[in-house]
């Protein structure tokens, strides 16, 4: 999955971006619970008050930092269906993206969703939650090109599969091979999970 930086304009941020920029860039390379406040406001250089004039706490400060990341990833997913090519070759872009990007390590430029994943389900629920509407909202996206892909024949139609979960199995494939990845330390989860979706989608 390619993770891209919240403020990802070139116009100077304003403090609330720069804040969210900034703690993006922290936890995603450090994880949630080792990234504290202070850190955050001395890297950014923001006094204290301007934190809780935005947000009430770091958990809904990491709350904001989910739901942002996930409305630029709603444009990089708008951006791949405008297209002018086959379901399945937006399909096949995706996933290939995702490939590239996940192999050789996973810096802070990759893996905010990879890490919280693993970190914040049990620890907060607004967190939790923004983290699963963000999963649901790409498998709906990759159900759509599913069925486009049905539609325009470049998509195998499996009997007794609906494309909703075909999608399901694909990004959950996707996301346990990323964080086994980061485990291991090497490219073969991804690997293995890149030649089972491009042969199920029919390349």
């Amino acid at each position: 999955m390619t993770i891209m930086s919240v403020n990802s304009t070139n116009t100077p941020p304003d403090t609330k971006t720069h804040l969210l920029d900034i703690g993006y860039q922290l936890i995603a390379k450090k994880g949630f619970t080792a990234v504290g406040i202070k850190q955050i406001l001395d890297t950014a250089g923001i006094p204290k008050g301007s934190f809780y004039h935005y947000f009430a706490s770091k958990e809904t400060f990491g709350e904001a930092i989910i739901s942002n990341y996930f409305v630029h990833y709603k444009e990089r997913l708008d951006t791949i269906a405008d297209q002018d090519v086959s379901a399945q070759q937006k399909l096949y872009n995706y996933f290939q993206n995702w490939y590239d990007t996940q192999q050789n390590g996973c810096d802070h430029g990759k893996c905010l969703v990879v890490k919280l994943s693993a970190e914040v389900a049990d620890m907060s629920e607004s967190m939790r939650l923004a983290l699963n509407a963000g999963y649901q909202q790409i498998i709906n996206w990759l159900a759509e090109q599913i069925k486009a892909g049905w539609a325009d024949n470049s998509v195998p139609h499996f009997d007794n599969v609906a494309a909703e979960s075909m999608a399901k199995r694909w990004y959950f494939a996707w996301l346990g091979a990323s964080l086994i990845a980061k485990t291991s330390q090497t490219n073969t989860p991804l690997a293995e999970v890149w030649q089972m979706t491009t042969t199920q989608m029919g390349r």
